[in-house]
């Protein structure tokens, strides 16, 4: 693969997570329950704090992403450590899909006075896809661990 193929996707991997950083960091102020608190009050908030701990494996899956692509550049996409990114990658998946589901069930249940069902209908649609993700993350993985297995099987017969 060419250098510019892999800087291009390194670069949309940098966009997207600062993208993701700044949302997270600008929206609370938009919500309608931080009307009239003040930044500190915010940003206390038991369920923004649970929302930054949970996006924590997306960024984690962000710069596995990263250091994948960095393997690829240097042609070395057939070694254990890209079998650990992509490992990573399918494990950051299914943690961040789970904190998804988990903050679903507690808006469900605990949180009265909302609408809920945009809230659920985004995070049904986000947990969908992470899982889609974790699922091609696992094929990937074995199949790359196969392809290492093999290239070591003829290392040693060479």
């Amino acid at each position: 693969m060419k250098k510019g193929s892999t800087l291009f996707l390194k670069l949309v991997i940098c966009f997207v997570a600062i993208g993701a950083f700044i949302w997270l960091i600008w929206f609370p102020q938009l919500e309608g329950r931080a009307a009239n608190l003040d930044l500190i009050s915010i940003y206390i908030d038991p369920l923004i704090i649970y929302t930054y701990i949970g996006s924590t494996p997306f960024f984690v899956a962000l710069y596995q992403a990263f250091k994948l692509l960095g393997h690829i550049e240097c042609n070395k996409i057939f070694s254990q450590p890209s079998v650990n990114a992509v490992k990573n990658i399918k494990n950051c998946a299914l943690i961040f899909s789970s904190f998804i589901v988990l903050g679903i069930l507690y808006i469900r249940l605990f949180v009265r006075g909302d609408d809920s069902a945009g809230v659920t209908a985004l995070g049904i649609f986000t947990t969908f896809a992470s899982l889609v993700i974790a699922t091609a993350a696992a094929i990937f993985q074995r199949l790359l661990q196969n392809a290492v297995d093999i290239k070591s099987e003829n290392d040693l017969t060479v």
